[in-house]
């Protein structure tokens, strides 16, 4: 085997060990399999043309063709010629995908599932990492510097994982790196001629230690000995550091992303349901006519949470199909409850994008022009291959179920099926949490009054207060912590009564949607971001999942939890009037075959298994042509590396809760003081230390052109930094997220589209992170030249005299 095959082949495991670091931020790891492959066929195409001994330009040309040309065959192969030539279409394809991955980064959480755009992103990411290394390492032969984008490759990872890729990646990467190394120091030596490895002791003498087949390796033993004392020093110098506070990788509070797993994005429990009830403007998402003689009761549903694992509340994952003509009966309804069916024609703004469809519970018709699937356990609509609510507009049947309090009280108990999966808590529930459900439903005769009751103690009786500005959360700790301050908005309210409802027996789930709205003067009703909410539902044999409202001063309190008030029948079905809504005039598509990204999430019907990979995926290469496409993929890349860093650390900043004390106080003002600092240099608004913190708001007021509650937020935190500052005691100050948000939306509105991009693909003050390394490392620097020059003069006063006494 030659030195630069063997040098290829390590650059190829080098960049496979350093690509481990990325398998925490997904759900499922079949993706590396096929960046696997595809990188295999990258560095093959390599050492075959340095084997016909091309010019270097040439190799690498190849190579990057290749990569274009696997890359299009195994997500752009039907829009491509033959399917492998990546024409127009094919390369706005694989933009689309990009920019639908973007959009997945910043709509899930970690780990997030395997969509088309996140693997294309991970896969694609990967190539031009092995790219980069085969090119230093094998192409120019420096494998030193080929360290930098395996580096870079960790890095990443683990600036998004929050903790997930630890020190087992990077020992792994590492060992790739310092296999490389080896094995190109094995082939400068080779290139001198036969490795010397030292006079044997053996017979043979100095003709032993020239023969390679002896103790040749010597030079190798050393150099691995090395190479494990660096390693060493390199896992052993960063825990005996201190952290960089502050730093773009720092772990985040308790906002922000939340839990562990991908979560819907429009009204995501964790970020974006709160963030919304906070805007300073209520802005229209959908608009619907409805003939349902009670609109308020309305709820628009788009998912339910229905996994709680101890860190979060979240959707499970479930198999997909093609939208029915007519949806099936709900779970659990019997056919003595009164029930009646009404129609809704809803329009969604050109504002409002989201994947999950927003519908009133239970659907039983959905007239709608684009690629949805039907999800049947939920009763939700999906968007298949970047279909979103966009412009939507859509009809819909649903069944207004009205339930009595005697058949909710007679109810028999659940199926075992759903008890098992609807009544699960985590062992790391507190047993408060229990004890308090217990307590609250003393005396209850049945699973009916033991929920009204609880519904009752949260919105009127146990002296709870709503408050959006509460730090959000809904893990078991939240819980805990909210039950004990007695103060949070509906997340809170809503996942706690599901979790006490699940202690007690009685199958739970959280749907997150939106209220009914506010009527308007046409007879329409308006649905605005503030309208986003969250409420459980209980599972009552012979009813099915029925809706509670435990949050004070939201939505409706439904008629069957209100004592001798008698439900009210809608008006008889009619068809909707017309207006700003209009009903499409196709019906719903489906789908021949299920596309690619439910078949890897196992969501292709009973007769996929679940988890079940792809097999036609990707292939041999059968052509090669020429295309300069590349560059505008590693554009869009690139991009995104500061972007989600600087979400991390707007997150940390914002969701750090923190303790009581005014030290920490001050802390949480300053924090929201840089944030917006930072939120203004992102939008063309450089910082200026030299002005006091009053004139930085006058001047990030006036060049923002912020208006109205803006205006008030920035001058608000900027008189509590300089309480916190000159103040001989900083008493109250404080500063909320809500201010900070408020700015934020101040700038984003008076930005224009061009600067709206820049401050969040390419935001100006990501280049902190590069000044907080610099520092570290000319800190580092002046150590180790204080202890080497501490060193010679120690050395000189223990050097021995040379006179004679």
């Amino acid at each position: 085997m030659s030195g630069r095959t063997r040098l290829a082949l390590c650059a190829f495991a080098a960049t496979t060990m350093a690509a481990g670091a990325l398998l925490p931020l997904v759900e499922t790891s079949k993706w590396v399999l096929q960046a696997g492959f595809l990188l295999a066929l990258q560095s093959g195409v390599g050492m075959l043309a340095r084997r016909m001994r091309l010019a270097r330009i040439l190799t690498v040309s190849l190579q990057v063709l290749t990569t274009l040309l696997t890359l299009t065959m195994a997500f752009a192969r039907d829009f491509a010629l033959f399917g492998v030539v990546p024409g127009p279409q094919a390369v706005q394809r694989l933009a689309e995908l990009l920019t639908a991955g973007a959009d997945d980064v910043g709509r899930y959480a970690i780990p997030a599932p395997e969509t088309d755009g996140i693997r294309l992103m991970l896969i694609g990411g990967v190539l031009l990492i092995g790219l980069a290394v085969d090119v230093l390492a094998v192409t120019i032969r420096a494998a030193a510097p080929a360290g930098l984008p395996l580096l870079a490759l960790y890095s990443v990872a683990a600036g998004l994982s929050d903790g997930g890729a630890g020190w087992l990646w990077f020992l792994l990467a590492a060992c790739g790196y310092l296999l490389l190394l080896l094995a190109e120091g094995r082939d400068r030596l080779s290139r001198w001629g036969r490795v010397f490895g030292g006079v044997s002791r053996a017979s043979g003498g100095l003709t032993a230690g020239l023969d390679g087949a002896g103790n040749a390796v010597a030079s190798v033993r050393t150099g691995r000995r090395i190479g494990a004392v660096a390693l060493g020093i390199a896992l052993a110098v960063p825990a005996a550091l201190p952290a960089l506070d502050g730093g773009l990788l720092g772990g985040s509070g308790g906002s922000g992303r939340g839990g562990r797993g991908g979560t819907i994005s429009a009204v995501n429990p964790l970020v974006s349901l709160q963030n919304n009830l906070n805007q300073p403007e209520n802005r229209e998402v959908m608009t619907y006519r409805t003939n349902s003689g009670d609109p308020q009761d309305l709820y628009l549903r788009i998912q339910a949470l229905d996994q709680f694992n101890g860190g979060e509340w979240r959707p499970s994952t479930r198999r997909l199909s093609d939208v029915p003509d007519r949806l099936p009966q709900p779970a659990g309804l019997a056919g003595d409850v009164s029930v009646t069916e009404i129609r809704t024609n809803i329009s969604a703004s050109r504002s409002y994008q989201q994947t999950y469809l927003p519908l009133p519970y239970p659907a039983s018709e959905i007239d709608i022009e684009g690629r949805w699937r039907y999800e049947p356990e939920g009763r939700t609509l999906v968007g298949d291959d970047g279909q979103t609510t966009r412009g939507a507009r859509y009809e819909v049947s649903s069944l207004v179920v009205e339930p009595t309090a005697a058949q909710l009280a007679a109810s028999m108990a659940p199926r075992s099926e759903v008890a098992r999966e609807y009544t699960r808590v985590p062992p790391s529930l507190p047993d408060v949490v229990e004890e308090t459900a217990e307590r609250v439903t003393e005396g209850s005769a049945n699973d009916y009054e033991r929920a009204v009751k609880l519904q009752d103690w949260f919105a009127s009786e146990g002296g709870f207060r709503y408050d959006t500005t509460v730090t959000s959360g809904t893990g078991t700790a939240a819980i805990e912590r909210f039950l004990k301050d007695k103060e949070g908005f509906c997340v809170h309210f809503s996942f706690a009564m599901a979790a006490m409802a699940r202690t007690l027996g009685i199958p739970a789930r959280v749907a997150v949607g939106f209220t009914p709205g506010t009527v308007q003067a046409d007879g329409s009703v308006s649905v605005g971001l503030r309208d986003a909410h969250a409420w459980p539902e209980l599972y009552f044999e012979g009813v099915g999942w029925t809706r509670f409202e435990p949050t004070p001063s939201r939505g409706s309190t439904p008629a069957y939890t209100r004592p001798d008030v008698p439900s009210q029948n809608p008006s008889d079905p009619a068809l909707p009037t017309d207006g700003a809504s209009t009903a499409p005039t196709a019906a719903p598509s489906a789908t021949e075959s299920c596309p690619e990204q439910m078949r890897r999430q196992g969501e292709c019907g009973a007769s996929a298994a679940p988890g079940a990979a792809d097999s036609g995926d990707s292939g041999t290469p059968t052509g090669t042509v020429v295309l300069w496409a590349l560059g505008s993929l590693v554009v869009l890349t690139l991009p995104l590396v500061p972007m989600l860093l600087r979400m991390r650390v707007r997150g940390r900043r914002l969701g750090s809760s923190g303790g009581r004390t005014a030290a920490d106080a001050a802390a949480r003002v300053l924090a929201a003081w840089r944030e917006i600092t930072d939120t203004a240099w992102d939008h063309g608004i450089a910082p200026d230390e030299s002005q006091t913190p009053r004139k930085a708001a006058a001047r990030v007021v006036r060049v923002g052109r912020l208006e109205g509650p803006a205006v008030a937020a920035v001058h608000r935190v900027a008189g509590a930094v300089e309480q916190v500052l000159y103040a001989p005691e900083p008493g109250t100050a404080s500063a909320s997220a809500a201010d900070v948000h408020a700015v934020r939306a101040g700038l984003w509105a008076s930005a224009g589209r061009w600067d709206r991009l820049r401050a969040t693909l390419a935001p100006r003050s990501a280049v902190r992170v590069v000044w907080a390394l610099a520092e570290r490392r000319a800190e580092a620097g002046r150590r180790w030249s204080d202890r080497m020059g501490r060193d010679r003069w120690a050395a000189r006063l223990r050097r021995p005299s040379r006179q004679r006494g």
